[in-house]
């Protein structure tokens, strides 16, 4: 592999390769298998028993070594590039750990295309050089059978083979579909590996060839670095900027005319050569057709993108730029005199683009290419006066230079270059000239600009910043250029003379032999960021907002509202430009472009209000509902708290509580529907909750029925609140105590060690996020959140308080647009979006914390500060195994119990397994004692022989008497055969029982309590036990537990933790090939090794979408006590070898799971199997002292992009968010973790970064819901229909349809309807909106027995305003109590009687006397308008619609009420 610090030639000869056969690229690119994959390979282990007999003890230094190569089986062709592992040493269990993970992207995917591995023991020879010999060699199939499967990943287990790979190009071989006949296996040797599609990698594969295979630290200019040490893991690309170079000569030696002059001599020598013989005189034939330059950005792999190509022209040795007098000709004349008048060198009149990144190891190439013509005749000589031409081109000369690679200022400077020639590898690839053979080949490293020889081929050149520097216009230059071409004329003589010059320097692809003229080439527009947004963490400070915004936490993200609008571009030139310059458009110039993600959401704001606005009357009607009560211990009432006071907390008072167990409550009491508009009155009827308590399983409520009182008259203007009573699993109301309560017991069985400062802290700071959706069709009516500080007890038996809490939701809604004649039978463009709060109702919530005293049997744990220390300190002395059996349970148990005697091993299952192949009625499973040492081998054949008679009862006494002696004999005999088969078997375990003890004498164990994206640090104290200096290697076998190296954030994780240890700079040290960090130690001496474990991925399953079912008659219910794993639990082993590879010392770290406490959540709604791209807005914050906060982010879910930008002070400051799509109904959920560091200011210009995110300010649960998108475009008032398909799954269901807005939307069928296993559904949905603009409604089919969502549809309205036929205006007095009646007089426009509806977008403003009526043809019909009454002044615009029966619109008129 590569070093990060070799230049352009270092990697350039490290990444030639072999390319693929021509006729495997010939049958991909018939398959249409032309696009490339990226695929991951992870080598984990090979075992091979037979290694440790082939090599000789003689040899202790042999390592091993991994080679990967891919194959093309179907033509026996090697072909890309050998990749090597790093050397490994063999275990004592016959195992090699590798452990490694190459990469490589290729279209070749077709069956014949494999990898070959080949296993290689390496070992120093006595003169130093190494020497390699094979052991084996394995074939991985990476692809399927069909060229139009996928590729075959998953886990591989490839047997090793005898011999070299080079048998596979054995004859026999060619067209054997298996191999595996034909070669022969090595018995016990395997290798494990893993083959899967890394998508990733799509991104830079204009950084690396085809058909390379690389690990994930190999030098790859163009790619940043990855602090995990593999790069392609998640391959960052680095920033390219753009360049300018202009003022390009070529210069040739000795001159350019007696260049091309020899050139010519040489090819038509060459050719009359080659010819048959004919008439003389053909000599000069060939000419010189074109001069080109090809310049390519190449990073050592290959070029960053197609080489541009560019024609030279004659011109003057002291001109730049344009020159003075064009050659005519495409030879030059031979005579001195003519030759001081004629150009010397080769000029570019246009300046060149250019995108490169600052790495010393990319280089500028540049290849001097002739293109040369000669006549064809129809004989087989050369014809002087053939009218057609064949075009051929040669290489002549090529060069590299890297601009990075020297600290130099060459901005705005002349650099010369020597050009190279002859036969010496360059990145095209091609055979270049050379006019003689050198006595010594040039290097073909980038030379130094100021070290060229005079008498070298140069070009020279100036190379500008393209944000610094000034270059000629390509444009002005290509138009210059086309006129002079015009004043050309053909030349006098065809043997001397060529056709002119193009008319452009086309800065496109390779010409083909056909083009020799400027090719078309068509710039691509982008519009992309000025800087990655992960580059850049933005100044803010987050403190943790204790008043979640409910309203923002369901959110519809539509693609639609997402999507940038990007200005379209004039790219046409003025009439003046010729077609070819129109064709070479300017390269465009990257400008500063921050990413739009609209409607931003926005935390913080809206938060939803606490505050009781219910009437007496309402209250009354709670209290008489007959809620429980919330008692204390003495059976009395919980002291009343004031939820619109505030709250005085005393830490101290709270955590010396007598009472130090708390039993919390929340009881749903009631919730007040709100009228909203496209929903019945009675909206909604049935509901459950769904929310989550601290670290508590996430809770989802049973169905509770909305109860209204038929018993109090209700006033429109002031409804009840609705009772709530829960529902039991057979659909009946139970008839016990209304409302649902839901109780969580904190105490001391519950918290940890140290925690019950952080359990009040949560509850003084945080919100309870509650969500309330629709039983019936499961669709999410509004958030809410309840302020959980009036649970905090301050001394007091119990607490209570009452909440009335908005229940809110957000509305999209774009801007108004009007229906014109041309936008009739065609989809508009939706306008800007924005978020509108909307108010769905409000939930009466009481809750309470009642004081439980603590249990005598148990300590107080909560209270108690964790008694864990961070410092890990071995035992003092021997210890781990103290005696007893050598099984694996007894070792890992460490039995207290010190025998004087060694138990008797047990016959564990594999043990009992030999048997019973050595034997059918062989000894039973289980428990099986094969005696003492001591004991003698008579007492073993004796019991065995009892076993075997005990089974043979069944003989006759008689026959057992009369075999006796002889039967005795066989059957010791046969025992004895069978105790000789065991024997092997029997000092295998006890070698490996020897082992685990030994190892479990010298191992540690520690415990960590881990949660999301939290940092445990420990140390642990390593001591060397020998008189010797020891170099010990730390090896951990899980990457999250990681030992750290850096000294700043050892200190940083110190002072975090406050652990008083010394800290020592420059501890460790790291070396290619090694598993892990090394440190010296001296003899006897002790250190500390820092660790740190920290854990960003999590399991992100979730309950299906539904209300949940609790037995009959349980109104009331408690949580699980157990949290909920989200983290999964394991052990950790970290390995501290010493440097004969024996382990001195092994920490074991067990981290159990600490579920996290969740800050926001958020629901998205989004459509289906598409990317959602959405920006999430942090609250401002004003803190001059924090000016340096900055701010990072981590996803759990390694599938979503998550990232933050850094923007100037006062900015908003978002987190994007970039999520693959899912099919519906599916509910993505993952966890954002929200890190806070700062920038200290040391000194004027010295600053520090905290930049070690320990513990995360914030964890965000998002839950994106993905449904089917259904694009509606209508007009207001008018109905329109629309066509659903619903397909039946596996079972059959009772489906039942619902809408959001069933005012709006109609389904059909509207009942309960069977839906067939694979059946197909058609819905008619009938829409008809009301309120113009963009909006978004749902649908949703729902089984009405599970209670289970089906799919669901989300509608994108595009809803037009009509045209108006009418216009009236009419005023209504204020305050009068009374309303005003007028008339509208309608004619119909038709010859035949026809019946109309009346229709109004505002029906509780205005009424009609008549919805329906019904005229003759002609006739006139008055409509009787009856206005509502206002008490406030104001005015309002009310649209009148005229429908057919169809619910088609005939007439709109617009009536303005002015209310004064």
């Amino acid at each position: 592999m590569s070093s990060v610090t070799d230049g352009w030639r270092g990697v350039f000869e490290r990444g030639r390769l072999v390319p693929p056969h021509s006729q495997t690229v010939r049958l991909a690119a018939e398959t249409h298998l032309t696009q490339s994959h990226g695929f991951q390979i992870s080598l984990t282990r090979l075992t091979g028993a037979h290694l440790q007999q082939e090599v000789s003890e003689g040899e202790p230094g042999v390592t091993y070594q991994l080679r990967v190569t891919l194959f093309d089986r179907n033509h026996q062709h090697f072909f890309g590039k050998t990749w090597r592992s790093s050397p490994q040493r063999m275990k004592s269990n016959h195992k090699i750990l590798f452990n490694e993970v190459l990469y490589f992207h290729t279209p070749l995917r077709l069956p014949g295309t494999v990898a070959v591995l080949e296993l290689v023991t390496l070992s120093a020879r006595p003169d130093g050089s190494q020497r390699a010999l094979g052991r084996g060699f394995a074939v991985l199939e990476l692809f399927a059978d069909r060229p139009e499967a996928p590729a075959a990943d998953g886990d591989r287990r490839l047997n090793l083979h005898h011999g070299s790979p080079r048998s596979l190009l054995h004859p026999l071989l060619k067209d054997a579909d298996e191999h595996g006949n034909l070669l022969k296996t090595i018995d016990g040797a395997h290798l494990d590996c893993v083959v899967k599609s890394h998508h990733a990698l799509l991104s830079m594969t204009h950084l690396l060839p085809e058909n390379v295979l690389v690990s994930g630290d190999e030098n790859i200019p163009g790619l940043a670095a990855s602090p995990t040490g593999d790069a392609l893991l998640r391959p960052q690309l680095l920033k390219m900027l753009p360049y300018t170079l202009d003022r390009l000569t070529v210069s040739l030696q000795p001159s350019l005319e007696k260049f091309e002059s020899q050139l010519l001599q040489l090819i038509n020598a060459d050719c009359h050569n080659t010819k048959q013989p004919g008439a003389e005189g053909t000599l000069k034939m060939v000419v010189i057709q074109e001069r080109r330059l090809h310049v390519g950005v190449h990073n050592g792999w290959c070029f960053l993108e197609k080489p541009q190509v560019v024609v030279l022209e004659p011109q003057a040795a002291g001109s730049r730029g344009r020159a003075d007098s064009p050659s005519k000709h495409g030879t030059l004349p031979k005579d001195s005199a003519a030759s001081a008048s004629l150009p010397q060198i080769l000029g570019l009149r246009s300046s060149l683009e250019l995108r490169l990144t600052n790495h010393r190891a990319l280089g500028i190439v540049f290849q001097l290419e002739y293109v040369f013509s000669a006549p064809i005749g129809r004989e087989t000589t050369l014809s002087a006066t053939s009218t057609s031409r064949a075009a051929f081109m040669q290489c002549l000369r090529w060069g590299v230079w890297c601009p990075f690679q020297e600290a130099a200022d060459w901005k705005g400077e002349e650099m010369q270059l020597a050009l190279l020639g002859g036969a010496v590898p360059n990145p095209y690839g091609v055979m270049v000239y050379s006019t003689e053979t050198p006595a010594k080949t040039p290097s073909p490293s980038a030379p130094s600009a100021s070290q060229v020889r005079e008498e070298k081929d140069k070009v020279r050149f100036r190379l500008w910043s393209g944000l610094e520097g000034k270059a000629s216009s390509p444009k002005a230059s290509l138009r210059t250029k086309q006129e002079d071409a015009r004043q050309r004329r053909p030349p006098s003589s065809p043997s001397r003379g060529t056709p002119a010059s193009p008319p452009g320097s086309p800065q496109g692809p390779g010409l083909s032999l056909s083009q020799l003229a400027a090719t078309s080439r068509y710039p691509t527009i982008s519009h992309s960021s000025s800087a990655l947004p992960w580059q850049q963490p933005f100044p803010s400070l987050l403190h943790p907002s204790p008043l979640a915004s409910a309203h923002q936490l369901s959110h519809v993200a539509c693609s639609a509202a997402s999507n940038i609008a990007h200005l379209e571009m004039d790219l046409q030139p003025g009439g003046d430009v010729s077609p070819s310059a129109q064709d070479d458009g300017d390269q465009l110039q990257e400008l500063p472009f921050t990413p739009v993600h609209a409607p931003v959401i926005t935390l913080g704001m809206n938060a939803p209000s606490s505050c009781s606005v219910s009437s007496r009357s309402s209250l009354a009607h709670l209290y008489s509902a007959g809620f429980p009560d919330v008692l204390d211990r003495d059976e009395q009432v919980a002291e009343v708290l004031d939820p619109t006071e505030p709250v005085h907390f005393d830490p101290q008072r709270e955590e010396a509580d007598p009472l130090p167990g708390n039993l919390l409550v929340f009881q749903f009491l009631a919730f007040s529907r709100i009228p909203t508009a496209g929903v019945n009155p009675d909206w909604p009827d049935n509901i459950y909750f769904t929310f989550q308590f601290y670290r508590f399983p996430p809770v989802i409520s049973q169905q509770l029925k909305l109860l209204t009182s038929d018993k109090v008259q209700q006033k429109a203007s002031d409804p009840l609140p609705c009772v709530l009573a829960s529902i039991d699993k057979d659909g009946t109301v139970n008839s016990g105590c209304p409302g649902l309560q839901i109780q969580f017991r904190v105490d001391e069985g519950f918290l940890r060690p140290g925690e019950k400062r952080w359990f009040l802290r949560y509850l003084a700071l945080y919100t309870m996020q509650v969500d309330i959706w629709d039983s019936d069709s499961l669709l999410l009516i509004g958030s809410t959140a309840i302020e959980l500080k009036y649970m905090l007890r301050q001394g007091r038996s119990a607490v209570q308080a009452l909440h009335e809490v908005e229940v809110l939701t957000t509305d999209y809604m774009g801007e108004d647009t009007l229906l014109t004649s041309t936008e009739m039978g065609r989809r508009s463009a939706p306008g800007p979006m924005t978020i509108h709060t909307v108010l769905r109702g409000r939930l009466h919530v009481r809750t309470g914390n009642i004081g439980c005293p603590m249990d005598p049997s148990r300590r107080r744990a909560g209270d108690v500060p964790p008694s864990r220390s961070h410092i890990i300190t071995p035992r003092d002395g021997p210890g781990g195994f103290r005696g007893g059996s050598l099984s694996s349970s007894n070792i890992l148990q460490l039995n207290a119990r010190n025998m004087a005697r060694a138990q008797r091993l047990e016959m564990d299952g594999d043990l009992v397994a030999f048997r019973n192949k050595i034997k059918a009625d062989a000894l039973a499973p289980g428990r099986r004692d094969l005696g003492e040492a001591d004991d003698g081998r008579r007492h073993k054949l004796n019991r065995m022989a009892a076993v075997h008679q005990r089974e043979g009862k069944e003989d006759a006494e008689s026959q057992a008497k009369a075999t006796k002696v002889t039967g005795g004999r066989k059957v010791q005999a046969r025992l004895a055969r069978e105790l000789h088969q065991i024997k092997p078997y029997q000092e295998h375990s006890k070698a490996d029982g020897i082992a685990n003890m030994l190892s479990q004498a010298i191992t540690t164990q520690h415990l960590v309590y881990a949660s999301l994206g939290s940092a445990e640090y420990m140390e642990f104290v390593l001591k060397n036990p020998f008189n010797v200096p020891q170099t010990v290697t730390v090896h951990s076998d899980d990457p999250e537990l990681s030992v750290i190296t850096d000294t700043e954030e050892w200190q940083y994780f110190k002072a975090l933790t406050k652990t008083p240890t010394p800290l020592e700079e420059n501890m460790f040290h790291l070396e290619e090939g090694v598993p892990g960090p090394r440190v010296y130690l001296r003899p006897k001496e002790s250190i500390h090794i820092p660790l740190k474990y920290q854990s960003f991925l999590c399991d992100h399953t979730m309950a299906l979408q539904g209300p949940s079912f609790l037995p009959t008659g349980r109104s009331s219910q408690m949580a699980k006590k157990n949290p909920s794993n989200i983290v999964l639990a394991k052990t950790i082993k970290v390995t501290l070898k010493a440097e004969d590879g024996k382990p001195m010392a092994i920490c074991q770290v067990s981290v159990e799971p600490t579920p996290h406490v969740v800050d926001q959540a958020f629901r998205l709604y989004h459509p289906e199997l598409c990317f959602l791209k959405k920006a999430i807005r942090l609250p401002p914050w004003h803190d001059p002292t924090d000016a340096g906060t900055r701010i990072s982010v981590r996803c759990s879910d390694p599938n979503v992009i998550c990232q933050t930008r850094m923007l100037a002070p006062g900015e908003p400051q978002d987190v994007y968010l970039k999520v693959p799509g899912s099919p519906s109904p599916h509910i993505k959920m993952f966890f954002v973790m929200v890190f806070t560091y700062k920038i200290m200011i040391l000194g004027l210009n010295n600053t520090k970064c905290d930049k070690w995110t320990a513990v995360p300010s914030q964890i965000w649960q998002i839950y994106v819901h993905f449904l089917e998108r259904v694009d509606v475009s209508c007009v207001t008032g008018q109905q329109s229909c629309q066509s659903l398909v619903l397909r039946g799954k596996q079972a059959v269901r009772k489906v039942k349809c619902f809408s959001s807005h069933p005012q709006e939307i109609k389904v059909d069928p509207a009942g309960v309807f069977v839906l067939p296993p694979a059946a197909v559904q058609e819905l008619q949905l009938k829409v008809q909106p009301w309120r113009a603009g963009s909006r978004f409604l749902y649908v949703s089919a729902v089984d009405v027995e599970h209670r289970r969502l089906v799919t669901a549809w989300l509608l994108c309205l595009n809803v037009h305003r009509p045209v108006l036929s009418k216009a009236f205006e009419v005023c209504v007095p204020v305050g009068s109590g009374r309303g005003s009646s007028r008339r509208i007089t309608y004619t119909n426009p038709y010859t035949s009687r026809q019946a109309f509806l009346l229709r109004s977008d505002h029906p509780d403003l205005l009424q009609f006397k008549e919805d329906k009526f019904q005229i003759g043809g002609g006739e006139s019909y008055t409509i009787g308008l009856r206005f509502a009454p206002s008490q406030s002044p104001g005015s309002v615009e009310i649209l009148i619609y005229v429908n057919n029966m169809e619910e088609k619109t005939e007439e709109t008129f617009c009536v303005k009420v002015n209310y004064s």
